[in-house]
């Protein structure tokens, strides 16, 4: 594990060499903040099978990003036959299970600092070709994630990206979160959104137990929402970048907002966004070094 810190936080990111087993085909390699830590209070991010230490690499945990290969609606993006490419991960094949995996991962160069870690990696599949830098920087108990993709080939590079970040949820298995103002949600079973604080409407159990809905958000805004969280005053969470929409997921051990931005690179073409992370105080009843636990009970796996 590579290791930011400072006096108030310690942030984890997966070495993309030593820890290729927690890795797939789903999220970036380079820059994937597996944990941050309070130094008084311990963990601060939880995942979709918390407090399980070797979660399915789909599910992850922690801060994850995506350069996606394809739609969520499953439309292919960067394939040509049988190979595909996940920008940041490597090239595209299928298992002997027939499931998407990384045949060939990309090669990083880190540039490992105190409070800052820089990945690059440049790689050239089929009739594409890119490079990226991410950047990971810890500013007193802000964190923020930096990146940059470049398309160095000459075909356009369609993709699309998003962010995957897992928050914490409360001791009862909910959550409240104050969303930019002209947030819209359809009548659901999951979630109830007033004026702009979004709930969940009961607690949801276990890795399976959950719901997914797409917020409509305003138009020509970046990105802003602060959340409850079980031992800080609160988390916000920010983008510097209007999303072309916003998913909303959670489950028993945590919940998610996704956003997303659509990609259409031209040959030499860049485009730079940013995402960051503002961790709230210890609020006084936190106490001392205890893991975050979920108040629902796990199903079977």
């Amino acid at each position: 594990m590579l290791t930011l810190a400072n006096a108030d936080l310690r942030v984890d990111l997966l070495d993309p060499v030593a820890e290729q087993a927690r890795l797939g085909p789903r999220f970036c390699w380079g820059g994937y903040i597996w944990q941050a830590h309070d130094r008084s209070i311990g963990t601060l991010l939880t995942g979709p099978e918390w407090p399980g230490v070797t979660p399915e690499p789909h599910n992850g945990q922690g801060l994850p990003e995506s350069f996606r290969h394809s739609t969520t609606t499953g439309e292919p993006l960067l394939w040509d036959g049988a190979v595909g490419l996940a920008p940041g991960a490597g090239v595209l094949g299928r298992n002997a299970q027939g499931n998407i995996a990384v045949t060939s991962p990309c090669t990083w160069q880190i540039d490992l600092q105190s409070d800052r870690a820089v990945f690059c990696t440049a790689q050239s599949v089929g009739r594409w070709s890119y490079s990226l830098e991410r950047t990971i920087e810890l500013h007193s108990r802000q964190l923020r994630s930096h990146s940059h993709l470049t398309n160095r080939g000459a075909t356009p590079l369609v993709l699309e990206w998003f962010a995957h970040p897992y928050f914490a949820l409360q001791a009862d298995g909910l959550l409240r979160v104050t969303l930019p103002e002209g947030t819209q949600l359809a009548e659901n079973p999951g979630y109830v959104l007033s004026g702009r604080e979004l709930t969940l409407r009961r607690a949801f159990v276990g890795v399976h137990g959950g719901h997914l809905e797409q917020l409509g958000l305003p138009a020509g805004r970046p990105f802003a929402v602060e959340l409850s969280h079980p031992r800080l005053a609160g988390v916000r969470f920010t983008t510097d970048f209007t999303p072309f929409k916003c998913v909303l997921w959670a489950n028993g051990n945590t919940l998610s907002l996704e956003p997303f931005i659509a990609l259409h690179l031209a040959p030499g073409e860049s485009r730079e966004w940013m995402l960051t992370y503002d961790f709230g105080l210890a609020t006084t009843n936190s106490g001392t070094g205890s893991p975050i636990t979920s108040g629902c009970t796990p199903s079977a796996r």
